[in-house]
């Protein structure tokens, strides 16, 4: 096969996001110069969204396997076994720079990918999650973004018909010019029926089924792989547009015909579109794949080879059937009205040749697009230690405790999770706003999954390595504290730019945190997605090494909520405090300060007292149960209160100083309610686990000894008045 000589500019190669010794590269490997559509391709699937070439060497070293672990990072999403012949299928991703561009479709588009990561692998959604990250409220736009994302998260859940449940929201200036939005989404499958992607059988028949084909989204993946300038608005283009309504179809027609044994393998078209799914599908079969696309469905006319190729449009999906199965395929999502084209078939030649216009577009091996990205040791430099704070200001703790409960990121998230349908299916146990969401598996079945994203960017910037730490213990907490046993992880590792050694210094010690973490807990990472290139015009954003958690419950009549349930029952704080105020919520709300050493993380401690509380609540002793985290016991105590609307009385102890006992950030750390605390206080002791009884569930007030009270009423109202005002203001 002969191809004229193409000569390619130097700017063309640039604006493909493609180094000059990555091209030199490609054109080793081709044997020639690439033409236009062969750069489109190198330009996608080495670009860093999908090669993952600055942390690939990073990413070797963290924990993905385990004895539940069916299928580790690699697929569309992790596997993990639940027992009783079933698996829980989930992934979390990212759609940051699509979300800051476009709000609405870039959220939007996000939850759809991340739902078809599932379903692709034969489970059906029965939960989303999602992480956000914005910037200053003070700022120009974060008003416009918040409401937007918000609208594309709910407008697509909604009228797909799975559940949001759960999630976090947090506010920073370092997020001005960049959000984050994360999604997650969780599945339930059989175990012996999970679909991959790897291509078999040569002759087989490669199958688009789903949506048509159109402009949109091209180049998506190379732009999530660069940083933002001031003209971040012209790439609006480059931003997929959703349908749910499609996505609901596509889901059902995928599940039905998963139920027989015609598909050999299954890819979604997620970054990179045809592309990223036809390659990939075949370097995993070690194959290749030719395909015809003039017979590819499009909702455009003119379409070029190179746009069908790196189109990012929507709801569509990849698949190798059985030859012998295409007309019952066929028949199937013909009768959910969806697309059904016959678009090529699998070869033992180890290309990708496409075929246009009886023209050969391009004609590439396929093994180099996946195994020959580069990867790269990016020099890192670690983050300079910081001293631990000494010099906190008292100040009266309720009146730390109101501009606390006030503030951005803890007051109430009940204006976002209001607008997402949070009961559909019926499954939904514990709503949005405690710990962690839980959610039945089966209706009429005991058995649940407790489900949380967790993160704080704020530890991660200060100590890396203690912030990845952290994030996965405090998953792991949210978890413990409604009673489930923790399983796994699934992350998104968002972070500046690569290329700066202070940069990569984060990320490299966050991931050896996590890692760290996951090995103590038992809490293998099975899925995953790096976002890099977090910045605009050179300022970089928080690390925020993302965390999302999946645990079981046998039982969810068993589980507790963080609601106080009955007044004259004790309180006991589970875990060592010692009054840590570096980098806490404490000094950066009262004093505007950022500084100091986030919390030190004693991994031993997290699993001691979690492994504890998770057997008290299982022996039916624990009525409610919270994690302190951001803010510390106080703020612990009045998200009780508020979320059970009973109060409380507390003496503080002689040893601390009140300020750093009540908004101290130690770790493993929880607050219990029980009704029976000699027997919880026994076992502790017994345990080796430090637990105090620190007062009891009284009445309509929130009272400390020697500091005053103050009403459960009171304290709603400011935690559940500044997200309503703010969205509403002018």
């Amino acid at each position: 096969m002969v191809f004229s000589r193409v000569t390619i500019a130097p700017e063309i190669v640039a604006q493909h996001g493609l180094t000059p010794d990555e091209y030199a590269r490609a054109v080793k490997i081709m044997g020639r110069e690439p033409n236009l559509t062969e750069l489109g391709i190198f330009s996608v699937m080495w670009s860093e969204h999908c090669s993952y070439k600055s942390s690939r060497k990073w990413l070797r070293g963290l924990p993905t396997t385990g004895p539940r672990v069916i299928c580790g990072p690699g697929e569309n999403a992790g596997v993990v076994d639940i027992g009783d012949g079933q698996a829980v299928i989930f992934k979390m991703e990212s759609h940051n720079h699509p979300s800051f561009i476009e709000p609405y479709q870039g959220a939007a588009t996000g939850v759809g990918g991340i739902l078809r990561d599932v379903f692709t692998m034969g489970a059906r959604p029965i939960a989303n999650l999602n992480a956000l990250r914005f910037g200053s409220p003070d700022h120009p736009k974060t008003r416009h973004l918040v409401a937007g994302v918000v609208a594309g998260i709910g407008g697509y859940g909604n009228c797909v018909g799975v559940p949001t449940v759960g999630g976090e929201c947090n506010f920073h200036s370092r997020y001005d010019g960049n959000i984050l939005v994360n999604a997650m989404t969780v599945g339930v499958a059989r175990a012996d029926k999970i679909f991959y992607s790897a291509a078999a059988g040569v002759g087989n028949p490669v199958i688009y089924v789903g949506a048509k084909t159109g402009r949109d989204g091209i180049h998506g993946a190379t732009m999530a792989s660069a940083e933002f300038s001031e003209d971040s608005e012209a790439k609006r283009p480059t931003v997929q547009v959703g349908d749910p309504f499609t996505e609901k179809l596509l889901i059902e027609a995928c599940l039905e015909l998963m139920a027989g044994d015609a598909i050999v393998a299954i890819q979604d078209m997620g970054a990179a579109g045809l592309t990223s799914s036809s390659v990939e599908m075949a370097g995993k079969g070690g194959l290749g794949i030719e395909l015809d696309l003039d017979r590819v469905p499009t909702r455009e006319t003119g379409m070029t080879a190179y746009e069908i190729m790196l189109s990012e449009s929507q709801e569509r999906m990849l698949m190798i059937l059985k030859p012998e199965r295409e007309a019952e395929a066929r028949r199937v999502f013909e009768k959910w009205e969806l697309d059904f084209a016959t678009i090529g078939r699998v070869t033992d030649t180890g290309r990708l040749v496409l075929r246009m216009r009886s023209k050969v577009e391009a004609d590439m091996p396929v093994g180099p697009l996946v195994t020959e990205a580069p990867v790269y040791d990016r020099p890192h430099v670690a983050t300079r230690p910081r001293a631990d704070v000494t010099d906190a200001p008292a100040v009266p703790i309720l009146d730390a405790l109101k501009k606390l409960l006030a503030c951005p990121d803890l007051a109430s998230k009940r204006w976002i999770w209001e607008q997402y349908d949070h009961l559909v299916m019926g499954h939904t146990v514990q709503r949005p706003g405690g710990d962690a969401a839980v959610v039945l598996i089966e209706s009429g079945k005991r058995k649940a999954l407790a489900l949380t994203t967790d993160c704080t960017p704020r530890y991660c910037e200060a100590d890396p390595r203690r912030g990845g730490m952290q994030a996965v213990a405090e998953s792991w907490r949210n978890l413990i504290a409604v009673g489930a046993l923790p399983l796994a992880v699934t992350d998104n590792l968002n972070f500046g730019n690569p290329e700066k050694p202070e940069i990569m210094g984060q990320f490299v010690g966050c991931v050896e945190g996590m890692g760290e973490a996951c090995r103590a807990l038992d809490y293998p990472i099975v899925s995953g997605n790096v976002s890099l290139y977090n910045e605009t015009n050179g300022k970089g954003i928080l690390p925020t090494p993302a965390i999302g958690g999946v645990g079981l419950i046998d039982d969810a009549a068993k589980s507790v909520s963080l609601a106080f349930k009955r007044a004259g029952d004790a309180l006991i704080l589970i875990g060592e405090t010692r009054g840590h105020l570096g980098c806490s919520l404490y000094l950066r709300e009262l004093f505007g300060r950022e500084d100091g050493a986030p919390p030190p993380v004693d991994l031993a401690a997290e699993r001691r007292n979690g492994k504890f509380v998770r057997a008290e609540i299982a022996a039916g002793r624990v009525a409610a149960c919270h994690d302190l985290s951001d803010g510390g016991l106080l703020v612990a105590l009045a998200e009780m209160a508020m979320a059970g609307r009973l109060g409380a009385t507390i003496g503080p102890p002689s040893s601390l100083p009140i300020h750093m006992w009540a908004f101290g950030e130690d770790q493993a750390r929880y607050l219990v309610e029980t009704a029976d605390p000699e027997q919880t206080l026994h076992n502790a002791k017994a345990a080796g686990v430090p637990a105090v009884r620190i007062g009891a569930v009284t009445g309509d007030q929130l009272t400390v000894s020697g500091a005053g009270a103050i009403s459960v009423v009171e304290l709603r109202q400011i935690n559940e008045s500044w997200f309503p005002a703010y969205m509403a203001a002018p």
